[in-house]
């Protein structure tokens, strides 16, 4: 495989990255992520203290700002109806917005291609660092029980590869649902790179990719500790059980994964290990993740409640980056963003976005506390989600309990074809948790009960659709609203001056970018 020189961060192994012939001079986190550190390959498995400092550095790659640090979760938003641009800045995803990518177009189709291929790469190579040091693992200065440390490792190692391949495909490839997974996917890289060469590799198909993702991530649950219970250096158990991955980590990635592929009695199986058939929902073991009482909290730094089953954290020493930064995109000037989107207002019912949608209640406290003035003359309304300002240290999320929950109920509603009632008491459990202020049996017709009933659905589709809406209202900015129009082969709505893009649009799935396609002659275009 081709490979240009980047100077590398928290690696600590001085290896070449994945070819990335172009990067823009905004999407430079991998040159300047801190601390900046590197030990020759030979070495790098000498102490566990060095073995510790590679595996975080997977995370570093997994967390640029260009890729799960900030700009997959805003692409993840911004290419619905959701937000609206307000800066016409081409360096912050105007291109994503308008669906006008091209296969050169360096801030995110290049970018966001080569940040997770650099990472699946490091992933691969302390993968093989572990098989070819797995003496000197075994032996002083490693303690006798360090094969159930690297067992971990391995374990982490593989979900976060599972985690890049999965994100690409939402974006690089079309849904599993268009041909149960037999169309064009990736090219699956499993192999370690470390020179030129290498470059030419077929795609494999949607299914095949997936099936790689299942296989990671059903290792990453059989090796993964239940839970952390020391601290790392300075950084706590709390903080720890939140940024990395542990068995529930797993296992939650397995429900969206099955969710996205449709095999909802899989996300059903997945999501009991985590969710009781009745409240209260926690997790019976391992890290106690639960939905949390108040979704104010779960947003409130250090943004480390039970809720969040994984996270990526940020410090002033260690930002997401230049033009990465969720509340740099959300949160107007006034309250220390850069307002690059607004919420979508209108309440058009082809154009309109959720904050104009009646369904979503005024009292309900996702929108009295996540949606916001620049003044108070002003009509433009904002996320406030991510609500820390410059340097930016909110943490980027990836998954959180309440998303499990409500894969359940989709999952169980899909099954059964029905208003199945566990699934029911689920999505309940999640709405009323932001509108507890409300009676249930409220009879005043301006505001209608946030307690679901049966007979409020005619039918399971109705239901499923409630379902729905809710994981829109519950995970905006959050990156998940691309997920669930592509997985439902669903059309992308229109806003504002921007049409609709059908299912049959070339522009439904981002084009593969120039740079693979000028070094790999195997490869094909979408």
């Amino acid at each position: 495989m081709k490979f240009v020189p980047h100077k590398r961060a928290a690696s600590w192994v001085c290896t070449a990255l994945l070819g990335l012939s172009v990067l823009s001079s905004c999407q430079n986190d991998l040159l300047n992520v801190k601390p900046v550190t590197q030990l020759d390959a030979g070495v790098a498995f000498d102490t566990p203290s060095r073995v510790l400092a590679q595996v975080n550095g997977l995370y570093s790659y997994v967390k640029v700002g260009g890729l799960l640090g900030g700009r997959y979760q805003i692409y993840g938003d911004i290419r619905a109806n959701d937000f609206i641009n307000r800066t016409s800045n081409g360096v912050t995803g105007l291109s994503v917005w308008n669906h006008t990518l091209a296969e050169t177009s360096a801030n995110d189709v290049v970018s966001v291609w080569g940040n997770a291929y650099a990472a699946i790469n490091q992933v691969n190579i302390f993968l093989a660092g572990l098989d070819a040091n797995a003496s000197k693992l075994a032996a002083s200065p490693f303690p006798s029980d360090y094969a159930t440390t690297v067992t971990n490792y391995r374990g982490e190692a593989r979900l976060l590869r599972a985690l890049c391949y999965y994100s690409m495909l939402q974006l690089y490839a079309r849904p599993y649902i268009d041909g149960n997974g037999t169309r064009p996917g990736l090219p699956l890289r499993l192999a370690a790179e470390t020179g030129l060469g290498n470059n030419d590799l077929a795609r494999s198909t949607v299914a095949q990719v997936y099936d790689q993702i299942i296989q990671d991530l059903n290792f990453a649950e059989q090796s993964l500790p239940l839970r952390y219970s020391a601290a790392q250096g300075s950084i706590a158990v709390s903080t720890l059980n939140v940024t990395r991955a542990h068995r529930n980590t797993a296992i939650a990635l397995k429900t969206r994964v099955y969710l996205t592929m449709g095999r909802y009695s899989d996300v059903i199986t997945e999501a009991n290990k985590l969710v009781p058939t009745a409240a209260p929902y926690a997790a019976a073991s391992g890290v106690p993740n639960a939905l949390n009482s108040s979704i104010v909290s779960v947003f409130t730094a250090p943004q480390e409640t039970s809720e969040s089953i994984l996270s990526f954290p940020f410090t002033a020493q260690d930002p997401p980056g230049t033009q990465n930064q969720l509340a740099y995109y959300y949160l107007p000037t006034a309250l220390g963003g850069n307002g690059e989107y607004g919420l979508n207002t209108s309440t058009n019912a082809t154009t309109g976005g959720i904050v104009g949608n009646s369904a979503w209640l005024s009292t309900d406290a996702r929108r009295t506390n996540f949606v916001v003035a620049a003044s108070s003359t002003s009509s433009e309304r904002f996320l406030a989600k991510y609500p820390t300002g410059s340097p930016y240290t909110d943490k980027a999320p990836v998954i959180r309990y309440s998303e499990v929950m409500l894969s359940l109920a989709e999952a169980l509603a899909r099954t059964t074809n029905s208003v199945d009632t566990r699934a029911l008491a689920l999505l309940n459990a999640v709405r009323m948790r932001s509108n507890p202020a409300i009676a249930a049996t409220s009879t005043t017709p301006a505001i209608p009960s946030p307690m679901f009933v049966t007979t409020d659905f005619a039918s399971a589709t109705d239901f499923i659709n409630a379902i729905l809406l809710e994981r829109r209202i519950e995970f905006l900015g959050e990156g998940i609203r691309n997920i669930d129009i592509m997985r439902l082969n669903a059309t992308i709505p229109a806003k504002g001056t921007v049409s609709a893009i059908t299912p049959s649009n070339p522009a439904y799935v981002w084009p593969i970018p120039s740079t693979e396609l000028s070094v790999n002659n195997l490869m094909t275009r979408n």
